[in-house]
């Protein structure tokens, strides 16, 4: 039953990395997987930044029992290149033929308008052969749909039984998403044949804010995972997530 909290760790799983390090200002979970008989957490580090607000890139951590993890490296898996040299955030992460394929928040620009500046970002491909070093050759998986729309984030990726690939993930507009419910996150979703072309039909990901209560203003950030033989999502609510989070179940 999962509206039913069974257990709640007394503490956090992950501690901020030492000062100076990609993480020294906070960790944010984005993606657990199972490999080797541990589980590999990809986990979003950040930092303050003194020209824009902040700064993201990639970390791994691994865990034996999902609860108590170590990080890896004291450095990020995900970071700025000569290609792309903004930040990289929130992924999904899964392994298909032997080979690690990852869908990635990539930064495209800081947009400044009115004395407000906002990070604008879409999701990139990436591909690895041990989770760890990864080749990124620029290939955008879900690109802005038009001029306005300034942030693609949250991926979540699940191959059907057909070998179909699926996307749920957030958008939003490029300026008012924080105080304008009509350009707020919502959840899109997309199909694609290989995983590296994909089609957007965001009016099938078929949910949207609720009329009042937690989700009301805004959907986003969600993590879709199939549950004894259900599929069900994960989602933030309004506030970026501050209200809470809650899941959907899909019917057919």
């Amino acid at each position: 039953d999962l509206s039913k909290i069974v257990y709640a760790h007394s503490k956090p799983i992950l501690e901020i990395g030492p000062k100076g390090t990609f993480d020294d200002c906070g960790t944010t979970p984005t993606w657990i997987l199972n490999y080797n008989n541990k589980k590999y957490l990809y986990y979003v580090g950040w930092n303050v930044r003194k020209t824009v607000p902040y700064h993201n890139a990639i970390g791994i951590a691994e865990s034996n029992d999902g609860i108590s993890f170590n990080k890896m490296f004291p450095g990020p898996v995900i970071s700025t290149i000569p290609t792309e040299p903004q930040f990289n955030g929130t992924a999904s992460v899964l392994i298909h033929n032997g080979i690690f394929k990852m869908w990635y928040l990539n930064c495209t620009e800081w947009y400044e308008e009115e004395n407000v500046i906002e990070p604008c970002y879409h999701i990139k491909y990436a591909e690895s052969k041990d989770g760890i070093n990864w080749v990124r050759e620029g290939i955008v998986a879900i690109d802005f749909k038009n001029s306005t729309e300034g942030g693609l984030s949250r991926p979540s990726v699940i191959i059907d039984e057909n070998g179909l690939f699926k996307m749920w993930y957030s958008y939003r507009a490029k300026t008012g998403y924080r105080t304008e419910i009509d350009k707020s996150y919502r959840i899109g979703y997309a199909e694609s044949k290989d995983g590296k072309e994909w089609i957007r039909m965001d009016e099938k990901a078929e949910i949207d804010v609720s009329e009042s209560g937690w989700d009301s203003e805004m959907i986003e950030y969600p993590n879709v995972i199939l549950h004894q033989g259900k599929l069900i999502m994960f989602y933030n609510g309004n506030g970026f997530g501050k209200s809470g989070f809650g899941y959907a179940e899909w019917i057919k």
